[in-house]
């Protein structure tokens, strides 16, 4: 391994190892932490993709068609999330002194977005104590803005809200407020794909070429056993659950949890007695009694796959599969990705009824939907949630006003971001309180073991 490569994975060590709770003695915790940096290491990474039906580096689907290993993308995301200096965010109104450096940058990309789309923003409204610039207004919300069409805001009322299923946890204010959310992020992603299920086919088939050969329908905030002791005896929920019908011709469902700011510190749901049978139950786990699994970066996952897993078990469906989509910057959340798949038992092809999991990052799923056809689509995600060229160019305008970007490209095109219509390289030049800073930074994760 690089020297560069233990450093990172040591960082990450450092940020995982805290949030396991006590471990039980001395061995266990050196145990953990070897099996920690083995999973976030790049040997370890191959490894989970052997072991395991997990890409670790899933910009490109496992088999995909010839004009997709042909063709370069449009979009290459930069290396490194950019540092976003105070005096950025004091001008912008997005300083929320508890954000981590990627949720810094996010929070400035949303602050850049809203203004390029003339949302105003609730800090306009002079409740600057109570509201960073990255939180829409009442009537910025109300009217859908925190979307990308009306289509999408009637989609977001619809299924999230008016139609929701009983017992779902929806955060109303996340939903239609803060850009910084998953949940609209889920709706912009995947809400396309819903009214279009032609489009969400050719998306999830390059994806996910061995199991989806067609998408039916796609049911948001979902749960097949919310409180049902055959489950998990909580509320644990996906994002939302992909109807599929597989290339055999069954039926399957994607289980579906998208990532955004997340930092995955906690807190974590109450622990149960439930969640320790259903670990031994569902068969997945090289070692079910891990403490990994019951970290706070980890332990939602293993209760969404778990109840995936169940609803095989229980005949919802006869095959399904949880996969996990998060920005590839945000190194907190690929790390978790990582740490999971490492914990899971190699999947048996000759076992269809088992769960496999597979995490992708958010830049490949935008580039599936522009290869499938739908670039305004891409674009407008790309722009809105991915374009940390632009918050770079930003500071670096604050920072140096007479320095040119083009200064400080990288000749491997790694830092290459931008691009005009016609799929070449291009840069662009930057333009230019949610209610506190706790509520800001809260996890959406804790939401669905209630």
């Amino acid at each position: 391994m690089k020297f560069a490569d233990h450093l990172e994975a040591g960082r990450l060590v450092s940020w995982f190892g805290p949030r396991i709770g006590s471990l039980s003695s001395p061995t266990n915790e050196r145990q953990f932490h070897h099996r920690l940096a083995e999973s976030l290491s790049p040997q370890g990474q191959q490894q989970n993709e052997r072991d395991t039906l997990s890409n670790t580096e899933p910009t490109t689907p496992a088999s995909p068609p010839s004009s997709a290993r042909t063709r370069r993308s449009r979009f290459t995301q930069i290396n490194r999330v950019p540092w976003v200096p105070d005096r950025l965010l004091q001008q912008l109104g997005g300083i929320c002194e508890i954000d981590s450096r990627f949720r810094r940058a996010v929070r400035t990309l949303a602050v850049l977005w809203m203004r390029d789309s003339g949302i105003e923003s609730a800090a306009s409204g002079g409740e600057h104590a109570s509201y960073l610039a990255s939180h829409l207004s009442v009537d910025a919300a109300e009217a859908g803005l925190n979307f990308h069409s009306p289509d999408l805001h009637l989609l977001a009322l619809k299924e999230l809200l008016l139609l929701r299923e009983e017992d779902a946890a929806v955060d109303e204010d996340r939903l239609l407020s803060n850009p910084l959310s998953s949940m609209p992020l889920a709706v912009n992603l995947f809400g396309p794909l819903a009214l279009d299920t032609k489009l969400g086919s050719r998306v999830l088939r390059q994806l996910l070429p061995d199991f989806v050969h067609s998408v039916q329908r796609i049911v948001w905030e979902h749960s097949p056993g919310r409180k049902d002791p055959r489950y998990l005896s909580d509320r644990t929920a996906f994002d939302l659950a992909i109807h599929v019908a597989t290339p055999e011709g069954e039926p399957g469902i994607v289980y579906t949890e998208v990532k955004l700011s997340e930092e995955l510190l906690g807190p974590v749901a109450r622990w149960r007695d439930r969640y320790s049978e259903a670990l031994h139950e569902v068969r997945l786990y090289k070692d079910p009694d891990s403490p990994i699994l019951r970290s706070a970066p980890v332990e939602q996952l293993f209760r969404e796959h778990a109840v995936a897993q169940k609803s095989v078990d229980n005949g919802v469906v006869p095959r399904a599969m949880f996969i996990a989509i998060g920005p590839r910057l945000n190194r907190r959340v690929q790390a978790a990705f990582k740490v999971y798949a490492n914990e899971l038992l190699p999947v048996d092809p000759a076992d269809p009824t088992r769960v496999a999991f597979r995490h992708f990052t958010l830049e490949a799923v935008v580039d599936a939907i522009d290869v499938a056809g739908d670039r305004d689509t891409a674009d407008r995600l790309w722009q809105r949630y991915c374009n940390f060229q632009r918050v770079y160019d930003a500071a670096l305008s604050l920072l140096a006003p007479k320095a040119q970007p083009a200064a400080v490209e990288d000749p491997s095109t790694e830092v290459q971001l931008h691009h005009k219509q016609d799929g070449s390289p291009s840069r662009r030049r930057s333009s230019a309180r949610t209610k506190s800073d706790e509520s800001a930074a809260a996890p959406e994760s804790y939401r669905h073991g209630q």
